[in-house]
């Protein structure tokens, strides 16, 4: 089987691209929901967590204060690296153990994830899709999405990879504007994706 990494900018409408992959019948591991979950649930994270950021970074009944890691980790590159550097290996342990119990007869299966290039986990992939939008449209869809400021929309996009920096990483483009189809595009490489598993 198949494992194709599927990345995005803020605002690009990766999430939606996904639904229209699980229609075809296609799973997908949403690696930025699994690494909020895991935080309560991954022992070897939580202890790393705990070490790094001390005792008071869970409440006592297993929750994580949010709040503290937070106030430590917003606007500070080095602490926020250390974060990362725990979370994103136990989320690798948990895409590993997903794609595990997936049937072996599915020709292939989505890892999406916000930071994918970043973290260097499109090296796992056997090949990446990276979904764009023009600038102005994501940052639209942004503060409309989340009740957000322009400025805080930028504030996030500059925390990752540009657009231009991505697509020569990527395998795959999917343009998720108004004047493209989505689901052609998406059609287009699931028949890529089925011939590559022939």
């Amino acid at each position: 089987m198949l494992k194709i990494g599927i990345t995005g900018g803020i605002g690009s409408g990766k999430t939606t691209i996904c639904k229209v992959f699980e229609t075809l019948g296609i799973p997908v591991f949403y690696a930025d929901t699994v690494a909020k979950q895991i935080m309560t649930t991954d022992t070897i994270l939580m202890q790393g967590i705990k070490a790094t950021f001390g005792a008071e970074s869970y409440f006592n009944n297993g929750t994580l204060n949010n709040k503290h890691i937070a106030n430590i980790v917003f606007n500070n590159e080095t602490e926020l690296a250390k974060l990362n550097a725990l979370v994103h290996p136990a989320v690798f342990r948990a895409f590993d153990e997903w794609d595990a119990k997936l049937p072996k007869h599915l020709p292939y299966s989505l890892k999406e994830a916000a930071l994918l290039f970043e973290s260097g986990s499109y090296k796992m992939c056997d090949k990446n899709i990276l979904v764009t939008a023009p600038h102005a449209l994501k940052i639209t869809r942004v503060t409309q999405r989340d009740g957000t400021s322009e400025a805080q929309v930028l504030a996030r996009m500059s925390k990752q990879f540009t657009d231009e920096q991505k697509i020569k990483m990527a395998d795959f483009l999917i343009e998720n504007s108004e004047n493209q189809s989505i689901i052609l595009q998406v059609l287009h490489l699931h028949q890529q994706f089925l011939k590559m598993t022939e």
